[in-house]
């Protein structure tokens, strides 16, 4: 996508990329490069700032010490080809013919729900707001949402509403967005909440099948949803840290790396 023609929230996540990279930014720089006013890049900065992701400073702005989860309007624009590319390889992997699949939230799960969309003989059951938008008005296939508490930074709906509703159901498949996958820390994210509620589905699953970009691979987030032994298959890029896969295969769980 050409940089005159991104969206706010592509621009703001690929601002918020390159404070991760190089630590600031300079307004002046940033307004050059996505082709708008010196105003609008003070806008973008101002509403970072005000959601704590970074700090503003003369003439630009750095980043927080802090660890923090982007809320997901803003994570679509980050990794999107390789999201894109763990999506379409988990839905040739789903197995073929009638299915009931879990689907967490997550950009990755989203764009799994896209390519799901058509497919006939196939329940979904989810927690996620912005997938049930995806999959409602689908007259062949069968959508189950949990209830629950909205989280705004994921669209997730979680809580003892969601985790009861799930006791109650099982699920061939659940596939399962993270923050954060490793050997040593297993699946982990940054809501202990929502940890609780997407350990729940992956309990009423037969099967769990992980979706991670490259940059999720060898990360440890505050809280943890399961062990990595409870994970049949890793799906991710080919970014992603070596080192780290190979802890995850030594483990026991099947990596499976798309576009190799």
């Amino acid at each position: 996508m050409p940089q005159s023609s991104l969206r706010r929230a592509d621009r703001v996540s690929a601002i918020l990329d390159r404070v991760a990279s190089n630590g600031s930014v300079d307004a002046g720089n940033l307004a050059n490069e996505f082709h708008v006013s010196p105003a609008t890049i003070r806008r973008d900065l101002q509403v970072l700032e005000d959601q704590r992701l970074l700090s503003r400073t003369h003439g630009g702005a750095v980043a927080v010490d802090v660890a923090y989860e982007l809320p997901v309007r803003y994570r679509v624009g980050q990794h999107r080809e390789e999201k894109a590319l763990v999506a379409r390889k988990v839905a040739q992997l789903l197995p073929k013919g009638p299915l009931t699949l879990g689907l967490t939230g997550g950009t990755t799960t989203h764009l799994l729900s896209r390519i799901l969309a058509e497919r006939v003989d196939l329940t979904v059951v989810t927690n996620a707001l912005n997938i049930a938008a995806e999959l409602a008005l689908r007259p062949r296939l069968k959508l189950i949402m949990t209830g629950g508490v909205s989280r705004t930074q994921s669209y997730e709906l979680v809580g003892p509403i969601a985790d009861q509703a799930l006791k109650g159901l099982n699920m061939e498949v659940a596939v399962v967005g993270v923050d954060g996958i490793s050997a040593r820390g297993g699946l982990t994210t940054h809501d202990e909440i929502e940890a609780s509620t997407n350990a729940q589905m992956i309990r009423r699953a037969d099967k769990v099948i992980v979706v991670a970009d490259g940059s999720k691979v060898g990360r440890v987030c505050l809280a943890g949803i399961c062990a990595i032994t409870d994970v049949a298959t890793l799906v991710t890029d080919g970014s992603a840290d070596p080192a780290g896969v190979d802890a995850i295969r030594r483990a026991g769980t099947e990596v499976v790396v798309a576009g190799s």
